[in-house]
Formats: C-alpha cells, sequence, structure tokens
C-alpha cells in the first residue's frame, strides 16, 4: 500500500501496485462520490469503445450520453452520480449484482419512490415477491410489465384489461368509434367523459322518442316520416297545380301536362317507373280538388300513395279516409313536424354506433363506474410505469458499473486473474499453448499499426464459425517460442460466452516471446545456415550429376571426332594436387584453432572451466538475450488497446511474471503417471546419438592425454 494523497474535499485516497504500476482502489462508496475530485493522470484509461467489448452494450450506450461510440471520464462520472443518487447504499455499485430490490433504492426522493413502485408493479408480473430482485431481463422481458392484456399506466386501457364482458364490450365500441385515430387502442381519458356525455344524451333523447305528443304513430313514426318526406314535393306540387286550376280554368290542360302545352304518350311500352309517367302530377288537376289516395290517381306515384294512406293516413284520420284535402295535408306535416326536428338534431357518434339497447344496459347496470375505476387505476400505475425506463437503467448500472470502474479507472480485474477484463475477447489454443490476451481487431492492417509498439508478439488470428460474421482477433503470445508459429497454421478460439471457433493465423507481428527462446536464436540461425547450405551443396551437385548422366549418354550415341579427341586436354595431377593441399591448409588450420581452443581450455583451473564455458555462451547469445529481455521489459498493453480504439493513460506493463500467466504451456496434470516406453522411438537416431558421444569422449580423451604427455602414437 502506498501513500493516501487526499482530494480537495479531504477524501483519502489508497492506490495498489501492480506489475509496477500505481492505480486508484475503489472500496467505498466516499470513494465512488469524489471520484469526480481524482486527478485523471491517475487514472488507467481516459476513453473506451462502445463496442467491441465484452460488456452490454445497452449499458454502455446509456453512459455514451452524448452517442459518439466512445465513453469518456466525464460521462462515467455523469452515470456514477446518477446511479448513487437513486441508490440507498451507493456501495452497492461495488458488487456489480444483477439483482435490484425495491428496498435498495432511495426512497426519499420523488425519483426512487417512482422507481421503487415500478420495481413493486413489475415483481408479481415476473413471479416474484417484493423482498425478491428484479434483474435486467425481468424488467426488459416481452410479456410481462408491457403485455398487451395490461393496464400500464399509458392512458390506454385495452379491452382485455376490462374486469367483465360489458366492459370489455363498451371498451370495443368506443374503439371502433375511435378508428383510424392514433389514440384508438384504448379508453383514453380525456375522452371518457365526452364518450358518456353522449351516452346519456343518446339514451335520454331515445326515451324521450315514446312521448305521444313526439312520436304521433309511437315506433312507427320514423318510417310515417319517411313516406311523408318522399311524398312531399310531389304533394305541394298537386295543390299548387289544382289552385293555378282555379284561378284560371283555361290553365287546367297546361296543368295537367308536365311541360308545354303539348303532350303526347311514346309509342313504346310503358311502365309503372317510365319516367314519362312520373313527370305527370299525382292526379288530374281540377280547381279545388282534394288529392285521392286510391282510384283516378298516377300510377307511377299509385305505391307511394297507398303506403301513404296505410302507414299515416289511416292510424291518424281512419282506415275509410280515401283523400286528403291541401288543409289536412299541411296539418299531417304539422303533427310531425316536432318528431322531424328532434331527429334531425341527434348528434351521431360512438354511442350511436353501439346502439340504443347497449347504451343503456350500460348506463344501467353501471358501466361508466367500472370504466372509470379501470382508468382511476390506469392512472395511478402511471408514475410507475413511466418510471420503468429509469429502473432498466438503474438496473444495469448496478450490475454493470462496478465492471467498467475496474476496467477504466483502474485495471483491477485484469490483474487479479479471478475476472477477465472487458477487452479481453477470449482463449485461443494453439501449438500447445493458451492465450488468454486476446482482444478484437477487426481491421488487422490498421491495427497493427499501433499495436507493434506494444513490443508483444501478436498473432492475428481470422475466426470463423457456423451462422455468425467472421471474427478477427489478436492473441498475444508471452511464453514459450515462435519456432511453430507461422501464417496459416490453425487452431480454436473460445469466446467469453464459450463458443468454438475455427481460428487461423493471417497475420504476425514478430517479437521476442521468451529470454530462452533468444539464448538458443543463435545456435538455431547457424543450424539454420548450415542446413541450408547443406541442401544448396547437394541441390548442386545432384544438378552437375544429373546433367553429366545427360551428357555421358548423348556423347555414347555420336560418333568419335579424333579433332575433338586431340584438342581435350590431358589430366593435370600437379593442379588436382594444389587443390588438395589447399582443402588440406584449412582443416589444420581449423584444427589447430580447435586444439588451441582446447589446450587454452586444459590448462584453466578446474574452477574456471564452467566459467569459462559460461562465458563462451555468453558471448554467442548474451547479445541476442539482452536485445530480447529490453523488448520484453518494454511490453506495454497500452499501445493493444489504442488499436483498438481505448485511450490508455500510464504504461500498463506485461512482466515475465504476468507474461507466463497470460499464456500458458501444456503441463501434465498433478498426480499423473507417465510410461516411457515408446514402441515407435527412432532407434536409429537413438544409436547414432550414442556414437557421436561416444566419440566426443575419445576426442577428449586423446587431447587430454595428448597436453599430459601420454601420447601412445610416436610421430
Amino acid at each position: 500500500m502506498l501513500g493516501h494523497p487526499t482530494s480537495s474535499s479531504g477524501h483519502i485516497w489508497k492506490f495498489f501496485r501492480r506489475s509496477g504500476l500505481d492505480q486508484v482502489s475503489l472500496e467505498t462508496a466516499a470513494d465512488l462520490q469524489a471520484l469526480g475530485e481524482l486527478d485523471q493522470k491517475l487514472w488507467v484509461a481516459l476513453a473506451c469503445p462502445v463496442k467491441g467489448l465484452e460488456m452490454d452494450e445497452k449499458t454502455l450506450s446509456l453512459i455514451d450520453s452524448d452517442g459518439d461510440g466512445r465513453i469518456r471520464p466525464a460521462e462515467l462520472i455523469a452515470a456514477l452520480h446518477w446511479a448513487a443518487a437513486r441508490l440507498a447504499d451507493p456501495a452497492d455499485l461495488l458488487k456489480g449484482v444483477n439483482s435490484l430490490t425495491a428496498a435498495a433504492i432511495r426512497s426519499d426522493s420523488d425519483e426512487g419512490k417512482a422507481m421503487a413502485a415500478a420495481a413493486r408493479l413489475i415483481l408479481p408480473q415476473a413471479g416474484k415477491k417484493e423482498s425478491d430482485g428484479l434483474t435486467v431481463e425481468d424488467i426488459i422481458k416481452p410479456g410481462t410489465n408491457f403485455a398487451p392484456d395490461r393496464i400500464r399506466g399509458n392512458g390506454l386501457v385495452p379491452p382485455a384489461a376490462a374486469p367483465d364482458a360489458d366492459s370489455t364490450a363498451l371498451i370495443q365500441g368506443f374503439i371502433a368509434g375511435l378508428a383510424g385515430k392514433p389514440d384508438s387502442a384504448g379508453a383514453i381519458r380525456k375522452q371518457f367523459d365526452t364518450f358518456f356525455a353522449e351516452l346519456e344524451s343518446f339514451a335520454g333523447r331515445n326515451e324521450r322518442a315514446a312521448d305521444p305528443a313526439l312520436a304521433v304513430l309511437g315506433e312507427g313514426t320514423a318510417t310515417g316520416l319517411a313516406v311523408l318526406i318522399a311524398l312531399r314535393t310531389k304533394v305541394q306540387d298537386y295543390f299548387v297545380r289544382c289552385r293555378l286550376a282555379d284561378f284560371d280554368p283555361l290553365l287546367i290542360g297546361a296543368a295537367n301536362r308536365p311541360e308545354g302545352d303539348t303532350f303526347t304518350l311514346p309509342a313504346k311500352p310503358l311502365s309503372p317507373n317510365s319516367a314519362e309517367l312520373v313527370a305527370l302530377p299525382l292526379a288530374r288537376i281540377e280547381p279545388g280538388k282534394p288529392l285521392p289516395l286510391q282510384g283516378g290517381v298516377n300510377p307511377a306515384w299509385a305505391g307511394a300513395l297507398a303506403d301513404l294512406r296505410t302507414t299515416v293516413v289511416a292510424p291518424l284520420f281512419g282506415a275509410d279516409k280515401s283523400s286528403l284535402t291541401e288543409a289536412e295535408w299541411n296539418a299531417l306535416l304539422g303533427r310531425f313536424a316536432a318528431f322531424q326536428t328532434w331527429l334531425e338534431t341527434k348528434v351521431a357518434g360512438v354511442a350511436e354506433a353501439l346502439g340504443l339497447k347497449p347504451a343503456a344496459a350500460v348506463l344501467s347496470a353501471g358501466g361508466q363506474g367500472r370504466l372509470a375505476g379501470l382508468i382511476e387505476g390506469d392512472q395511478a400505475l402511471a408514475p410507475g410505469y413511466a418510471a420503468a425506463a429509469d429502473l432498466e437503467r438503474l438496473a444495469r448500472y448496478h450490475r454493470d458499473l462496478r465492471t467498467l470502474l475496474h476496467n477504466f479507472i483502474n485495471f483491477a480485474d485484469f490483474y487479479s486473474r479471478q475476472r477477465r477484463a472487458v477487452f479481453q475477447a477470449g482463449t485461443l489454443f494453439l501449438d500447445s499453448r493458451s492465450c488468454d490476451l486476446c482482444t478484437r481487431a477487426d481491421n488487422p492492417a490498421q491495427h497493427a499499426i499501433l499495436a507493434a509498439m506494444g513490443r508483444f508478439y501478436i498473432a492475428y488470428v481470422e475466426c470463423r464459425r457456423a451462422g455468425s460474421p467472421v471474427m478477427t482477433i489478436a492473441a498475444c503470445f508471452t511464453q514459450g517460442d515462435s519456432n511453430y508459429l507461422s501464417v496459416g497454421r490453425n487452431g480454436v478460439f473460445y469466446d467469453r460466452q464459450g463458443k468454438d471457433w475455427d481460428g487461423t493465423i493471417v497475420k504476425i507481428i514478430d517479437n521476442p516471446i521468451s529470454v530462452r527462446q533468444a539464448f538458443m536464436s543463435p545456435y538455431k540461425r547457424v543450424a539454420n545456415f548450415v542446413e541450408e547450405q547443406i541442401a544448396k551443396f547437394a541441390a548442386a551437385k545432384d544438378q552437375a550429376t544429373t546433367a553429366s548422366l545427360g551428357q555421358g549418354v548423348i556423347a555414347a550415341g555420336a560418333v568419335p571426332d579424333p579433332a575433338a579427341k586431340a584438342s581435350s586436354q590431358p589430366f593435370d595431377i600437379a593442379k588436382f594436387a594444389g587443390i588438395f593441399a589447399a582443402i588440406g591448409l584449412a582443416i589444420g588450420a581449423i584444427g589447430g584453432a580447435v586444439a588451441s581452443v582446447a589446450v587454452g581450455f586444459m590448462h584453466l583451473a578446474p574452477w574456471q572451466m564452467p566459467l569459462a564455458i559460461v562465458g563462451a555462451l555468453l558471448i554467442i547469445s548474451g547479445p541476442a538475450m539482452l536485445i530480447a529481455a529490453i523488448k520484453l521489459h518494454q511490453r506495454n498493453l497500452g499501445p493493444l488497446l489504442e488499436a483498438s480504439g481505448w485511450a490508455v493513460n500510464g504504461r500498463v506493463k506485461i512482466n515475465f511474471t504476468l507474461g507466463k500467466l497470460l499464456t500458458q504451456r501444456a503441463a501434465l496434470p498433478p498426480g499423473s503417471q507417465r510410461h516411457l516406453h515408446d514402441p515407435y522411438k527412432d532407434k536409429a537416431m537413438h544409436r547414432r546419438r550414442i556414437l557421436y558421444l561416444v566419440l566426443l569422449l575419445a576426442v577428449a580423451a586423446l587431447v587430454t592425454a595428448k597436453i599430459q604427455g601420454f601420447w601412445p602414437f610416436s610421430p
């Protein structure tokens, strides 16, 4: 534990050290409330992306208040303060639990009360008790708190929420009357009073319709009025023509014709509905003649006049009444005037569509009170359901803020080894190793520009899985060697959900993986060089032999040329003797050098010999080991994360100890039993190794004998 710097409010901070980096410790609610005062130079990260992290993207989007796809310190602090102000104990945010109880919500604020009410509404719908906690999934689960058959405080009462069939029919009728309007999903409070006012007015008007002073024909009044209206114009025309005939008898002929002074019947067959007959008066025009209702009437209007006599005249004047004077006709119209006025002043609306009997039934059975109760209940739920979105946000922060804080303010999750950091995408298994430091890298070429500065050996692996889009990861190898790592090698990647992906290396950033690998690298380079030279020499000899054989075959089938034979040069033994002498000198020089080293080594004291061997090894491998150690010491997680969109504040180093934990090598489980007998062992190779060892010991013994003066052979 380090010192305890204080903030402007006097808060004492605690820090912990991991891999050489000082990081602030978040342990109490006071730490969270004072976080805005902590110098941001002490934060591990200053920005992170919303996408591509192993964390709920919806939660990160809520924190990203400006919607730019990145989270910065101000946004994180604002989210922290928002959640802390609505929890009874802000320290709950450090638990990271996906369970929020109503009791955990602050009850001394309007926002807290509304969210607690929302929680109590959703609990029974999620099948939980008051003391149970709600998960994020409980709150957003379709079919519970937002089910279409429940009132939910939004001003709408769906028909399925009605307590009985009559109320259901009432709401359905109301909805039908509101068809096509945006608020036609249920009975809305602002239209509720108007609706029942229409019902009462409709029912009252229909009760008045039973008054004899209004309904002169009882239930047949409407039908009788319709008959009068259908004949009114034609009857008035008849009596006007009769008055003209009384005014001037000379006009009688003209009054009996529809127009003009002459009228002739058409030659075509006539029917009662012929236009020529319809245009004629109802009956023959004579001065002061009453309107006949039967006999002597226009055939085109005989049926309508018969209906008038049956429906209206007979009930009011008697069944033997067969004609009407103009005064009687006007009196008849007067008796129906009040009913016509009542009928024309009715207001068509939802009540009219519902019908008289259903409307009366709803009013008499207390439908207004029942529906009013539903609407009042809906209004009572409005604050709770309006706070459902805030409740979901609080539940997400209650679950996820702890994770974000320990991957943003500090990297406690990454260094704890009990949890994984949000930037760790999963584990890659390849080349008898498992790599835990794997991050998303959707664009390897762009990602590698910054990631290379981290000094990691990075293998970009393209991962494929049936039914999923291709994913590319950057896997950091921090233990072992790179001898068998190359583009095209395949492995298996397990994501954080445990799904397996086929992985193929598509790009490599080459950096030292370990000092041990650097120690062996000079010898491997020499071995590779010798192997390449031997292969080239063998290939050249094989090519020369093949060409020589081809020329020999050609020469065997050709006729000897004396001139060519004479011009061929004879074997020069002196030349080849010089070549062999040069080869002998070279071998002698090498042997002399080896002998000199051996003589010098053998003259050392026994305790100096191991030091000499170590010194020789350091001379050969030391530079490579030194360069590798420097690069390994410079391994920094920052560039790797910044290539993925982070802004890392400090040098997040990966030392040797942590590197061994991030890449695990294959090891037998504790207590395993090994049977060393291998029936497929290469016995010839084993014998050659024994032979080489015997020869090496023999040479060492001869050199030792020579040095000590016990050389058994004469010069």
